[in-house]
């Protein structure tokens, strides 16, 4: 319900706060083009810059993690203070820009101070926007409106895939990273100009929407919210399996399928679109219903979707069927994306509005740190470890046992769920 800290000039038509969605959907899906275009062209960068798998997972997954964590949390603590809208427009323009820049590199050492860059400039793109997002929209709408915004994650990746397997074989890869940080340039001008700023704690009380918590204080908060981490850790290990696995996938293709970048550019952007898009979404919109009598079940939808998502999942990496594989591996990407719109909006519920930049922010510290850090790197370790031993078949062998540590997130978010009732008891005391 609206409370009286709601101004009658914030009175954002639905049509407005639908714009305003859609816009930042965009920058999420600027967000992961520019991450997924080094996936799907890491296998000739790796032939001419004569690089190794674990070299593979250090760029596409620690280098760019490290610079995103650490600078998301000052980023967060800027955003929870100042305009979110010139925070994310002027992070969208410091990635695209990178990005383009990564095109021109000529070794292993500039493109990873390259998309060091791009971690940079990510860092200020989803904590703002989430804070923003929950100001835009009351709480019983939350998880259904972080959920499409979610989805920007694989409109963003299917375009990667897309752009990347078609252009890479047309133009080479050094192209593609300029055809796709150019528009993210100019789509943060016009997001610039055409979005506005909500009122910080819109459907809040007005003590609580004035609250203005120090960083300090911010993270003692979050130490009294056991639920939270819980949250955070479940996220990590779900983002350990997907970057891990997913940040692979086009390899293990071309390695063991013998497809080429193109088929693999189609399939893998149908593939992410509707698994990834539809999943995320019904994560969030089957949450906001059930949750209407037990909050829990933001944590349970995603529960369940892990555990039947988890055998298909050691199928597809050991079957030699490729049409087979692909059907199924949609299938587990539905059931892997009903995650990250419920466990933010329940991040956001169990504190003030005025620490939910930080809370995204720390949040995506801990998942990024494990998921987008570790998941590539031990995937490619494992990888070059075994090779020796299994040749062509080490990727496979070391994607399965990715998988497998994955599935630790059923645990977490069980644990999680038994935390959180006490977790919203504190909160609404405290509000």
């Amino acid at each position: 319900m609206n409370s009286p800290a709601v101004p009658p000039t914030q009175a954002f038509s639905r049509a407005y706060t639908r714009f305003a969605l859609m816009m930042l959907t965009l920058v999420y899906a600027f967000n992961f083009i520019d991450r997924q275009i080094l996936v799907v062209l890491q296998e000739p960068i790796k032939a001419e810059m004569g690089l190794s798998d674990v070299q593979l997972g250090l760029l596409s997954g620690f280098s760019f993690a490290l610079i995103y964590v650490i600078a998301g949390i000052p980023i967060a603590y800027w955003a929870d203070r100042g305009n979110r809208r010139n925070i994310i427009a002027l992070a969208l323009t410091v990635w695209s820009g990178m990005t383009a820049l990564s095109g021109l590199t000529q070794n292993f050492a500039q493109l990873m101070a390259a998309r060091v860059g791009v971690g940079l400039g990510e860092a200020g793109g989803s904590p703002p926007a989430h804070s923003m997002i929950s100001d835009y929209y009351p709480p019983e709408q939350r998880g259904t409106a972080l959920s499409i915004y979610s989805c920007g994650l694989y409109l963003g990746a299917a375009a990667g895939f897309l752009v990347a397997g078609f252009a890479a074989d047309a133009l080479g890869w050094r192209m593609v990273f300029m055809l796709v940080g150019v528009p993210g340039v100019l789509f943060a001008i016009l997001l610039r100009f055409t979005l506005k700023e909500p009122r910080r704690g819109r459907w809040d009380t007005v003590a609580a929407a004035a609250y203005k918590p120090g960083l300090r204080e911010t993270l003692t908060v979050l130490r009294q919210r056991p639920s939270f981490w819980l949250i955070a850790l479940a996220c990590g290990m779900m983002a350990f399996g997907s970057y891990g696995i997913g940040n692979f996938l086009p390899s293990f293709l071309i390695r063991n399928h013998n497809m080429s970048l193109s088929e693999i550019g189609v399939a893998m952007a149908a593939i992410s679109v509707l698994g990834g898009m539809v999943g995320t979404f019904l994560g969030g919109y089957l949450a906001d219903k059930l949750g209407v009598k037990d909050k829990r079940w933001y944590l349970w939808l995603p529960m369940y979707g892990a555990l039947l998502a988890f055998f298909p999942m050691l199928y597809i990496l050991w079957s030699d069927n490729t049409l087979v594989i692909l059907v199924m591996l949609g299938f587990t990407i539905v059931l892997n994306s009903l995650y990250l719109g419920p466990a933010i909006a329940m991040c956001h519920t169990i504190v003030p509005p005025s620490m939910r930049a930080i809370t995204s922010a720390m949040m995506f510290f801990v998942l990024n740190m494990i998921g987008m850090g570790m998941g590539p790197l031990v995937t490619g370790l494992g990888s070059d470890l075994l090779e020796p031993v299994y040749g062509n078949n080490s990727l496979r062998y070391s994607m399965i046992i990715t998988a497998i540590i994955a599935s630790s997130s059923i645990l977490l978010l069980f644990l999680a769920s038994r935390k959180l009732p006490a977790d919203l008891v504190r909160q609404n005391r405290a509000h």
